[in-house]
């Protein structure tokens, strides 16, 4: 990471977060060594975690394809993380270069680091919010000008449910976000789950306990809880890799190893 101008002052060098480890095994340059260290250790127990998080990015990258296909050109991407090459802009905006994106993240450096690299790009905006605060993050993202709540909109939470525990009613939060669009907008989640995972899997997972977002794991049953009343789209929810994949090849034999679920829904609701 470039810090020839030092990082903000509201970051806290001292302890690990998950946003920058999960860049670090992105392969990005926006991480500290605390972060690479905790990177480290969880690798040592998972060498596979990196390809879950690059599987986890190109399930994003899939889906926003498909998205732009339907008519899409208006995304909320909640808990987006720190920038790094495939992101939602750079997808939505080759298909369509009018699409818009407005991303959200709790973490201060993807924060500043998203601001920096969007610089000079209109069609998007950055907001700095806890996904727990949905009301806010509607209320701000339509004030950028940039999300009209009264169209199709694609909301994206790519990796991020699963740092809301239970005792914040992640179920509220999500029919807060689903009640606030209109017919023809779809919601994507990707989340980390227990379900046919092998001890050293789940135990690398507990180790986020260290960053300031722990991980709640959750069953194919929850995920597909927090879609409500929106269709669930085929393939269903299923492991990362057996969503719309590219080829067939793209998929193992062991398409649960990545430890997450995905899947796409879609507001069928009548109107009125």
């Amino acid at each position: 990471m470039d810090q020839s101008s030092g990082p903000p002052t509201e970051i806290d060098m001292n302890r690990p977060s998950a946003a920058r480890v999960y860049d670090y095994f992105l392969g990005g340059a926006h991480n500290f060594e605390i972060d690479r260290q905790l990177a480290a250790q969880i690798a040592g127990m998972t060498p596979n975690l990196a390809d879950t998080m690059r599987a986890g990015r190109a399930l994003l990258r899939r889906a926003v394809r498909v998205l732009v296909a339907e008519g899409i050109d208006q995304f909320l991407d909640i808990g987006s993380g720190i920038p790094t090459v495939g992101n939602v802009h750079e997808v939505a905006q080759a298909a369509n270069p009018e699409a818009r994106v407005v991303y959200v993240d709790i973490d201060p450096v993807a924060v500043a680091h998203s601001r920096s690299i969007l610089d000079g790009n209109d069609r998007c905006a950055v907001l700095h919010a806890d996904l727990r605060e949905p009301e806010r993050i509607l209320a701000e993202a339509t004030a950028t000008g940039l999300i009209d709540l009264g169209r199709p909109v694609a909301i994206l939470l790519a990796g991020v449910v699963h740092f809301v525990p239970d005792a914040d009613d992640p179920g509220a939060i999500l029919a807060t976000l689903r009640g606030a669009t209109v017919p023809g907008s779809y919601l994507l989640i990707s989340h980390s789950t227990f379900e046919d995972q092998p001890q050293e899997m789940l135990d690398a997972q507990r180790l986020s306990a260290r960053t300031s977002t722990e991980i709640t794991l959750r069953s194919k049953a929850e995920v597909t809880a927090f879609f409500g009343d929106f269709t669930i789209l085929p393939p269903g929810v299923v492991h990362m890799p057996l969503w719309r994949p590219d080829v067939p090849s793209d998929v193992d034999d062991h398409p649960e190893r990545f430890g997450a679920f995905g899947a796409l829904g879609r507001n069928d609701r009548a109107d009125g």
